[in-house]
């Protein structure tokens, strides 16, 4: 099996600038870096990997999707968006993104976990889980306000079961950017409902299904460089870096599924 050093060889990815041992040259400015929490899991575990491949240091900002969009929309300046389809096409039409920059890098839907230990209920079917969330003493997902993709999704699945005014009472937001899975472990919550990867990424929690076919969520992370990037090409480096077959591959172990467009 080919080394990651082996495959960013062959890609031509250690043409970026490096800094010579024997000199005294400047390092390469860091790839500032806005990624969304959904692909966290993985790309946390690939970063020092690349790190030292190339030389070439990455400056992670980790939030919800919708926060990065928001902050860029503000002004911030970046190399790399790891958004969502969605809101990576939105800052394209707004000239914030470049229009040839685009990459999928991986998909994801909504999961539903309880404590590992703890017996699993049925979520099989809209009507199973209609029963299991109002059996449930509380339970937590992503807020809604804060614009992340699986907690806008879910406050809709809830209206559409019809019980969204019921569930209020019961549901414990985690803090901005957090995973819904950290109440579950820490016993605030019975149920958590998160995309899948972030879910399985909490120690103590398991993932016990997805939401039914036609209530489900697939989310779509994708990467662009921003129209205000100085690391260009640095930055479209470490996508294809992400793209990888060993990177694919670890994010398919996170839960993630690799896109192979």
């Amino acid at each position: 099996m080919r080394s990651f050093g082996s495959i960013l060889a062959l890609a031509g990815l250690f043409s970026l600038p490096m800094v010579n041992a024997g000199h005294a040259a400047a390092p390469a400015p860091a790839i500032a870096a806005y990624m969304s929490i959904g692909v966290q899991s993985a790309v946390k575990d690939l970063i020092p990997e690349f790190e030292k491949a190339t030389g070439q240091r990455i400056e992670a900002t980790w939030a919800t999707g919708a926060a990065l969009d928001k902050r860029l929309r503000a002004g911030d300046t970046a190399d790399l968006l790891i958004s969502t389809r969605g809101g990576i096409e939105a800052l394209i039409s707004e000239g914030k993104v470049a229009k040839g920059s685009v990459t999928d890098i991986a998909s994801s839907g909504v999961g539903i976990a309880v404590r590992k230990g703890t017996a699993a209920p049925d979520v099989s079917t809209p009507d199973t889980l209609k029963r299991t969330l109002l059996a449930a003493r509380t339970i937590s997902y992503s807020d809604p306000a804060a614009g992340g993709t699986s907690g806008v999704h879910f406050a809709k699945v809830l209206e559409r079961l019809g019980i969204a005014e019921q569930m209020k009472a019961k549901t414990r937001f985690p803090p901005p950017s957090g995973l819904a899975a950290s109440l579950l472990v820490s016993g605030e919550v019975d149920l958590a409902i998160q995309q899948t990867q972030e879910l399985s990424s909490v120690e103590g929690a398991q993932v016990i299904g997805a939401l039914p076919s036609d209530l489900q969520l697939i989310t779509t992370f994708t990467a662009g460089v921003p129209s205000s990037s100085k690391q260009a090409t640095a930055a479209n480096a470490f996508v294809q870096f992400l793209k990888s077959p060993r990177a694919q591959a670890l994010m398919k172990e996170k839960g993630l599924e690799p896109s192979g467009r």
